[in-house]
């Protein structure tokens, strides 16, 4: 499903940095309660669970359902995720918003937290949030890490449900090494270093304080890469970090992914370069949209919306998410 006339991006004058999109379009969310939630328990294996909030449409339409689920760091109560529902519940469409193991309201429900190869947990979402609604199509949206899991999830050979109809993967660091490295070494990334770290150390606080010895380190990590040594990829069942990154990593799947998938990221990604996309081979079902600017998931505009904010991001998910309710 192409998004056309969406694709120009102009940010806005002040904040033309990729590092400032960044900035400003994860600390300064906006303010956007979430609409009538119902909470679902959802088991992942091994006693572990996570929770899936569902939204049900705010009228009776035969929309498609929209999956969400967010990026390191984040749950189903971040701002990008409470936005986009908003809109989405306006426009008449069920939202279900997915928390990665150990993440938002999860916290503390699993032995360990997630990690970027996690498409099995994602595999049980899509088939919990089918038995809820089995004569729907369903419509998938992952965010930074979680895009990557999609990806991932859409490639690797699974039997992907019928009722799969399309994807949006919004800035995927599809080379875990690459942005593992560039986060944990890179001068500009320190800010970001920092603030992943404090809400990962967080996150396994609570795995410590309910699954005594699973929250445990040698030291403390003070980067995205040493957290990978030293928990990820331990706590994930990998024999290092590089069996970690390697076998995670989604650019090695996208050849191979049918279901039509837009894949948007922005050249001034600060985490990811340009270059690792030239390099990779596409499947023909994937829209590549590459904008010259927008940070990581930032894609603050100079002009308004239709919603009357500068959420460009937002805008584009609402226009796919359209087209294919013009087409169910």
């Amino acid at each position: 499903m192409k998004i056309d006339s969406l694709t120009e991006f102009n940010a806005y004058p002040l904040i033309k940095n990729p590092l400032m999109q960044t900035i400003v379009g994860s600390q300064f969310p906006g303010s956007f309660p979430l609409p009538p939630v119902h909470y679902h328990k959802l088991e992942l294996g091994a006693g572990d669970k996570t929770f899936i909030l569902e939204i049900k449409p705010s009228s009776k339409t035969r929309f498609p359902i929209v999956l969400m689920s967010h990026g390191m760091g984040g749950c189903s109560h971040s701002g990008y995720m409470k936005r986009i529902t908003n809109k989405l519940y306006q426009c008449g469409f069920p939202v279900l918003l997915m928390n990665q193991r150990g993440s938002g309201p999860a916290l503390g429900m699993s032995r360990r937290l997630w990690n970027g190869g996690d498409s099995e947990d994602l595999n049980r979402a899509v088939k919990f949030v089918l038995q809820l609604y089995p004569d729907r199509e369903l419509l998938i949206a992952g965010f930074s890490l979680s895009a990557n899991i999609l990806l991932k999830y859409l490639g690797e050979g699974r039997n992907i449900p019928s009722q799969l109809c399309g994807a949006f993967a919004v800035n995927p660091p599809v080379d875990l090494r690459s942005a593992s490295h560039i986060l944990s070494h890179s001068r500009s990334c320190v800010i970001f270093n920092r603030h992943f770290m404090n809400l990962l150390n967080r996150q396994l606080i609570a795995v410590e304080e309910c699954f005594p010895g699973r929250g445990v380190m040698k030291k403390t990590p003070g980067s995205i890469w040493e957290f990978d040594v030293l928990y990820t990829a331990p706590a994930g069942g990998f024999a290092d970090v590089e069996d970690y990154y390697s076998r995670s990593s989604s650019g090695q799947y996208l050849q191979n992914i049918k279901i039509p998938t837009t894949l948007l990221c922005s050249k001034d990604d600060p985490f990811i370069p340009p270059s690792q996309f030239k390099s990779l081979k596409m499947s023909s079902a994937i829209d590549f949209v590459n904008p010259e600017s927008g940070g990581h998931m930032g894609y603050i505009s100079k002009e308004k919306t239709s919603f009357g904010d500068r959420r460009w991001l937002d805008a584009v998910i609402m226009g796919w998410v359209e087209k294919w309710k013009n087409l169910s």
